[in-house]
Parts: C-alpha cells; structure tokens; sequence
C-alpha cells in the first residue's frame, strides 16, 4: 500500500512540475480572454462585486474569476497569477482521476490514467492558460469519486459532497451542462443494485436501514444547492442562458445532419489524426495524443466496447457498491465501470460535434479527457495481463526454462518503465522546446502587447502615455476594444483613479482628438499600422517615432 501511494506522489509531482514549472515564461504573453477574466477580478476586488456570472466576452460562469480574484489579491496583478488557479486545478484533477478510476477499475489502472493524464500536453496546456474551462474535469472526477465511494461504504455525507462538487461544476464551462446525461447511469446502477442486494440481506443488518433514493435525493438536492446561484441568475437572465452557443450551434448550418456527421469525424480523428489547429490549444494540427499513448487508447477503446457487447452474467451481476472492483478490462471486470467510462467519452464528445466553429476543438472537449486517459490505460493493462498469461504458459511448458523466463520478465518491466520515461520526455520535448517557444504561440498570446505593458509600467509616472488602437470589431460591454485588455490587467488601471494615478490612458480611433500631447508623452499603438502614425502625426506634428523599444513608440520629448 505505501509503495502504491509512492508511485501516486511520484506521479503528481511530475504533474506539478509541468503545470508549474516557468509559468512566468510559458506561455508567452496573455491572451485577450484571458485578461478580461483578470480585469474583472480587479473590479470585483476593488468594488468587492463578485458576480455569479460576468456578461463580457460572450458572458461566463464566475466562480474561476472569482478563485482568481483571491490570487491576484495576495500577489498582485501578474499573468502567471492569472494563470495559478488553472495549474493548481490541473494537479488536482490528475489525483482525483487517480481516487476515481480505483474505485472503478483498481489500482494499476488508476495509476496509468493518472500517469497519462499527468503527461498530457492536452491537459497541461489548459492547466496552464487562464480559462475557466479547467475546473470542469476536476469537479466532474471528484464528484464521481465521492459519489462511487458513497455508494460502497453508504455514507450520506459523501452522497452529500459528491452532490455539491457535481453541482459546482455547473459554475465552470458551459459544456458542463450535459453531464446529468452521465450521472444518470450510476445513481441507476446504485439504486437497482441496492434493491437487488437488500433482497437478500437479514431484517434489520446495518445494510438493510439504508434507503438509496434517500441517499440518490441528497445527491441530487445537494447539487441542486449548489447549481442554485447560476440557476437563479439565469432565470433572471435568461439571455445569458446559452451565449455565444447559439451563435456557433451546427442547427444553423444549411445541412445539420450533414454537418453534425462531419464534425465527428474531425472530433474523433483529433486523438490519433490532427488535432486542434488553434495554436493556444495545442502544438497546432498535432494528434492530442502521442502516437503510442493514442494507440493504447485505441486499444482500451475497442475492448471497452466489446466487452460491453458480450455482457457476462459475472460482469452484470456486480452492482455500483461492490466492495471493490477487478483490475483490468478483461476476465471479470463489471460491465458498468466500462460502460460509465464510454458513456463519459460519448456524451463530451457532443458539445464539439454541435458546434460549428474551429473543429477539432481541445478546448470544447476537455470534459472528457480524463476519460480517453482511462481508455489508454486499460489498453497498457491488457497488454501487461496478456503478458503475464503468456509468461505463466511459458513457465508451466518449460518449467526449465524458469529463469531465462524470469529474465525475460525483468526485460519487459525494464521496457515499460522507459516507456514512462519517454512519455513525460516528450510531453516536456513538446510543451517547453517545440511548442511554448514558437513564433506563431508568440503572436497567439499577443506577446507583443505584454512586451509593451512592461515598457510602459517602466516609464515615469510624471510622463503622459497613451494605448491607442484603430480597432473596432470587438469590444467589451464599456465600449472598450479588447485589444486594450491585456495592457489594463497588467497596468491595473481598469478604474479612471488608477488611470490618474499611473498617467496611462486609452483611445480608441474616434478619441484621438482628446490626447493631450502639451507637455512630454507617449503614445503606445497596439497595432503596427503606418495608417496610425500618420494620423497621430497630423493631430500632433510635434511626435516623433521610436523603436528602441523594439516597437514603434510615438514621443513627444
């Protein structure tokens, strides 16, 4: 058992380390989302108005601004604070897999789908961006976790905290929303299960004074409880309900069904094929898996399904409270374990394959993640069990063969501890040498805008500077292009207090005219563009250009 928790540690070490590890550095700059995240948590901070639900940007669940909130309270307004909670979620996700899938599968399977999920660069590189979306995996394992072992040891207080977690969850990311669709399976095992069990059990047992719709109503009054605040918030408003999803839903396409077909097919071949072109989700185009963790997960895939198919009467006879379950997908393993884990996979595949925009879409489909990690390791654990048959075939045939077979033995546990090697060397290979130092991240996170924050926050307060853009496609709820937003986190001047304070102000093209340029400023463009010089320059002959910096600057001293 200690050994066990060892390798556990070892395993979210190596989770922390690429969560954390120079995220100061990486990545580079700061995405414009993810700032207006940070400059609604300093309004919140500074007018101590938390929101359930922010409107900006498409609108989006508060609870993760509200965590980031208190980060950017205790250490100030930084990117990597920002970014703190989603690598702290990170870690912990990969050890509530861990709890979760023991419950279902044993330990050996947990361990790998921890391993896998640890070394992910898919789930390494939401743990590391400021996006809401990586809370969802997290409350999704937990509350299953806790759920699971409810059901075994028929404890209402866990029933009652599995509820809350999968009641939270409706407070991270919008797809989200249809994982009832999964907790359904299993509050259904546990109360068929259950009535099956107390058929046989003496009058008056301890087992027998439970009551599972009792235990299946606190699970669900308690999510309810928690899902509460948003629920209330969107009946107030309800168009806030579904946001930018309308917008992007395939049931505006001409041919949904046509669409919907197509979108699968890149939503499926984005594991082992290509995936996510989106260079701030992934090494851009790249599969979402290394090629032999994808296989594996191919393989764990298959014999999921097939097992499932051929249902035998050990595997349906086991209920959701068994004492503990079998390790691997072969032999006796219960049937439900398989079929929660595809169902799991299935229904997150659906809020990609209903969008219609950028697809394949890692970001969309981050719920199921931890569940093709469990796929993956189920494949590794039927080709070690198939191993360990053959070797014990070997040995009864030639018993005199016993210690070369043993060797042989020392050999493949020699091959499967490189194998682990390999994994994190080339998750570390792609995230921190191929990946977070390319050019075309470098334009993705706007690192230019950064690099302009800190030269600006470097300049005397007694000189006036300026943030100007021409840009007007894309504004927030004030007004303001969200071009401005990385360079009013950074700054902290979101309040016209903090504006004075600072001497940095912002305009957009129609308020060029009202820069006052009487005395020494300066005047930062956000965009390269010849056509912004020249109009500064008209309004204010006395400008000059400067790129010492290694940008263009405007100055008038």
């Amino acid at each position: 058992m200690k050994n066990r928790w060892g390798l556990v540690v070892l395993i979210l070490l190596l989770a922390a380390f690429f969560r954390f590890w120079d995220l100061k550095n990486a990545p580079p700059g700061l995405w414009a989302d993810e700032a207006v995240n940070g400059v609604n948590a300093l309004r919140a901070i500074e007018t101590n108005g938390w929101k359930v639900f922010y409107p900006e940007n498409f609108g989006r669940e508060g609870l993760f601004i509200n965590i980031q909130s208190v980060f950017i309270k205790s250490f100030g307004a930084e990117t990597w604070v920002l970014r703190l909670p989603s690598a702290i979620f990170g870690v912990l996700t990969v050890l509530g897999l861990y709890l979760m899938t023991r419950e279902l599968f044993g330990r050996r399977v947990a361990l790998f789908a921890s391993f896998f999920l640890a070394t992910s660069f898919w789930h390494i590189n939401f743990s590391r961006i400021g996006f809401r979306a990586i809370m969802a995996p997290f409350f999704f394992v937990w509350s299953f976790y806790f759920l699971f072992l409810g059901a075994r040891k028929l404890k209402q207080s866990l029933f009652i905290l599995a509820g809350l977690l999968f009641g939270l969850g409706f407070h991270s990311y919008i797809a989200y929303r249809i994982a009832p669709l999964i907790a359904v399976l299993p509050l259904w095992r546990f109360y068929t299960g259950r009535k099956n069990q107390e058929a046989g059990l003496q009058l008056g047992s301890p087992a027998s004074k439970f009551c599972p719709p009792c235990l299946i109503g606190l699970f669900i009054f308690a999510t309810f409880l928690a899902a509460l605040p948003l629920l209330w918030y969107y009946v107030q408003n309800p168009q806030d309900f579904l946001g930018r999803t309308a917008a992007i839903s395939i049931f505006d396409a001409p041919n949904p069904l046509g669409q919907f077909s197509e979108n699968l097919i890149k939503t499926l071949g984005m594991f082992n094929v290509a995936g996510d072109f989106n260079w701030r989700h992934n090494l851009a185009g790249s599969p979402q898996f290394w090629w032999p963790v994808g296989l594996l997960f191919l393989l764990g895939l298959w014999l999921s399904i097939k097992a499932i198919l051929k249902p035998t009467p050990e595997r349906d006879s086991e209920s959701l409270s068994s004492p503990s379950p079998m390790e691997g997908v072969g032999g006796r393993v219960p049937s439900f374990p398989l079929k929660f884990t595809l169902l799991w996979f299935i229904v997150m595949l659906l809020p990609v394959a209903l969008s219609n925009e950028s697809l394949p879409h890692a970001l969309r489909a981050i719920v199921l993640i931890p569940s093709a990690m469990i796929f993956a390791a189920l494949g590794l654990e039927w080709i070690i069990q198939k191993f360990n048959e053959w070797l014990d075939k070997q040995k009864t045939n030639y018993p005199e063969k016993i210690a070369q077979l043993n060797r042989v033995a020392k050999e493949a546990t020699l091959l499967l501890f490189v194998f682990f090697i390999a994994a994190a060397a080339h998750t570390y290979n792609t995230y921190f040498i191929r990946w977070a130092p390319n050019s075309n991240v470098y334009q993705a996170f706007q690192t230019n805008l950064t690099e302009k924050t800190n030269w600006l926050n470097a300049q005397p307060k007694e000189i006036k500077k300026y943030v100007v853009t021409d840009a007007t496609e894309r504004v927030d709820m004030r007004g303001t292009p969200m071009s401005f937003q990385p360079i009013i986190f950074i700054t902290n001047t979101f309040f016209e207090s903090r504006q004075k304070e600072k001497n940095i102000y912002y305009f957009g093209v129609g308020g060029f005219d009202s820069i006052d340029c009487s005395s020494w400023c300066i005047i930062i463009p956000v965009e390269s563009k010849p056509t912004i010089y020249k109009t500064l320059k008209q309004k204010i002959p006395s400008l000059r250009l400067d790129t010492t910096p290694g940008f263009v600057v405007l100055k008038n001293y």
